[in-house]
């Protein structure tokens, strides 16, 4: 059983380095997203650079690849470790993929499909107040900040202590993945979602 759950683990962290958006990108519109805008493969980057539908597509990809591994987990597992230390597997597939070298994206959107199996009510409310920044702000590394940082708190709040450590990790990288758009926030260099009607 030990063997099946570190296999599952070397294969979730495989799922989580799948580069949809990479892949969409190349495929759609010709573009290497890793080389234009914010030289990232996430769906942020996708939609800026071929169009909403198809950074959507890139969002609902990332984010099942952190949810069946989860929810497949929690069919070997009764304990909640075994699907938090998949979910950071996923996440760190993403992060750092083995297909690109190890230079990944920034892993909210993972994050996110992972979570929604893991503890759903707490994704919920940290997607809310995600939804909340970035309509607020119009930045989406804002509303990434936000979600990554609360997880722990809206984990704990409903009750899953068992697994904030592990929450706490993933929270962690994702702020550290972010650490040039906060330097940008900061700097007032940071490009809004949408350009602002002059």
């Amino acid at each position: 059983m030990l063997f099946a759950k570190l296999l599952w683990l070397g294969l979730a962290y495989l799922a989580g380095s799948f580069p949809f958006g990479l892949f969409i990108a190349q495929a759609a519109c010709g573009i290497d997203p890793r080389a234009a805008g914010s030289k990232n493969i996430g769906a942020t980057n996708v939609a800026r650079l071929c169009g909403t539908k198809l950074g959507v597509a890139t969002l609902l990809l990332d984010a099942l690849k952190g949810f069946v591994p989860v929810a497949v987990a929690w069919q070997m597992s009764d304990s909640g470790w075994f699907p938090a230390l998949t979910a950071l597997a996923c996440v760190c597939g993403h992060m750092f993929p083995v297909f690109l070298h190890y230079k990944g994206g920034k892993g909210v959107a993972t994050t996110i499909g992972a979570f929604l199996a893991l503890a759903p009510g707490a994704i919920v409310v940290s997607g809310i107040l995600c939804a909340g920044a970035i309509a607020a702000t119009g930045f989406v590394s804002v509303g990434s900040l936000l979600l990554a940082a609360s997880l722990p708190f809206t984990v704990l709040w409903l009750g899953k202590s068992g697994i904030v450590t592990v929450t706490l990790v993933i929270a962690g990288l994702v702020i550290w993945k972010h650490k040039e758009n906060i330097s940008r926030l900061l700097t007032g260099e940071e490009k809004p979602w949408k350009k602002k009607a002059e």
